[in-house]
């Protein structure tokens, strides 16, 4: 199987604070091509944008985050036109990365809007411990 993963921000971000947890295998998967990690410019400025203001990174360490993304990922363009995630339309455009890059999967740990859709359009909304599982099965 191919699989395609949009990485949700909160894993871009947990994959970067600790090389212990799932994200951090999850992208190691990308980097190394047994996966394809797709994403789009809103994911990585919101990914840019959390690095700087709630984690307090430098520009330039946030910014280099951004490239190591950038690098191991096919970047798709977005209308931001989707409203899928009415409790919080950020997640939108995850979804609409998803469904622009020909994804299989959306991983993310957002148990509050993400999760609980499932699956859109055929693509599975899962969290990195359950994308690990299936990838290394």
């Amino acid at each position: 199987m191919l699989w395609v993963v949009v990485f949700d921000t909160n894993v871009l971000i947990s994959a970067l604070l600790s090389s212990r947890g799932a994200p951090f295998h999850c992208l190691a998967l990308a980097r190394s091509g047994v996966i394809e990690s797709v994403t789009c410019e809103p994911i990585l400025q919101e990914f840019r944008s959390k690095l700087l203001y709630k984690f307090d990174y430098s520009a330039a360490v946030a910014d280099a985050a951004v490239d190591e993304v950038r690098s191991f990922s096919r970047v798709v363009e977005v209308a931001g036109e989707l409203e899928v995630v009415s409790n919080d339309p950020d997640d939108n455009k995850v979804i609409e990365c998803a469904v622009a890059g020909g994804a299989t999967h959306i991983v993310t740990g957002d148990t509050r809007h993400l999760l609980p859709i499932g699956t859109y359009e055929g693509i599975e909304i899962v969290r990195p411990a359950d994308l690990l599982a299936r990838v290394t099965a």
